[in-house]
């Protein structure tokens, strides 16, 4: 098997850190294969040290060769001559904030074009599973409460129901800025196991025996939590990783629904059709193999 690069592009909310959790308890049989790996310790996967960065809409007046320098060097640490390498990163996309604008991976073309241009090796598979544009736009915004001020859900609802572009945009920007050999799309409610998810992004049968994570990884928090947690954050008061995890912790038997996420059926069902009719376009684009 020639070397190359094996890319998990998230999304964001698919279980990204169970995937990374199972690429450091899986290490060993990986290496022993021939592939490092390369993936964030965000979330607390063991072994996770990439910082990979990527331009953003703020970037627009800076030359893309210092980007590609960037990537070039990051992954240049992560690799050894002569392997190939597993890349599992989240934000290859973009951030998820731009959703409450309106937004959908404003930056995706650009982010794609210097990734691609800061690989030290051929590009043999991209994986990336999407979600139902309605659970990926409350997942977002739960996540950034938890140690964020943000917006009451109703003030921006409307905004991402109203979203500029959907996935067959950032499908094309991976198919045609970064030109792999392979590009897998999977549906959300697919997904499977973590350890299914990485048999699927390698080549079939370089790795065997592979396991899953133990425990659940990234949990949302309870609205009541986010409650708790935004009104802390409407007083002034600005709390460490470790202090925001221990409201989390403390309301987590707390799984009343308040109301703190939802879009109204109106705006729910227009994501739900967009979310389909974008699925049948990315199922008809050539060179994507989607599963759905």
């Amino acid at each position: 098997m020639a070397p190359g690069i094996y890319i998990h592009a998230g999304a964001h909310r698919t279980g990204t850190s169970s995937f990374q959790a199972c690429l450091a308890l899986n290490r060993p049989r990986l290496e022993a294969a021939g592939f490092d790996l390369a993936y964030p310790g965000r979330d607390g996967a063991e072994g996770g040290r990439l910082a990979l960065r990527l331009p953003h809409p703020r970037h627009r007046k800076t030359p893309d060769e210092g980007w590609i320098a960037g990537v070039q060097d990051t992954l240049g640490a992560h690799m050894t001559p002569g392997r190939s390498m597993v890349l599992s990163e989240e934000n290859i996309a973009g951030r998820m904030f731009h959703f409450y604008q309106g937004q959908f991976f404003p930056a995706v073309r650009r982010r794609a074009t210097v990734l691609a241009a800061g690989l030290p090796l051929p590009l043999r598979h991209v994986l990336i599973v999407v979600r139902p544009y309605d659970a990926l736009f409350v997942s977002a915004y739960r996540k950034r409460a938890e140690d964020n001020p943000v917006p009451p859900f109703g003030e921006i609802a409307e905004a991402m129901a109203g979203i500029d572009r959907g996935w067959p945009a950032v499908i094309t920007a991976f198919r045609r800025r970064l030109r792999p050999e392979r590009l897998t799309v999977i549906d959300y409610a697919l997904r499977g196991e973590s350890r299914e998810l990485l048999a699927r992004l390698l080549p079939e049968g370089a790795v065997t025996g592979l396991e899953e994570p133990g425990r659940a990884w990234n949990l949302s928090a309870t609205d009541t939590a986010l409650a708790a947690l935004q009104a802390r954050y409407r007083a002034g008061e600005t709390l460490a990783r470790a202090e925001w995890q221990a409201v989390i912790a403390e309301h987590a038997e707390a799984r009343a629904d308040l109301g703190f996420a939802r879009f109204t059926p109106d705006q729910a069902g227009r994501l739900a059709e967009s979310y389909a009719q974008d699925l049948a376009t990315i199922g008809g684009m050539k060179g994507v193999t989607l599963i759905a």
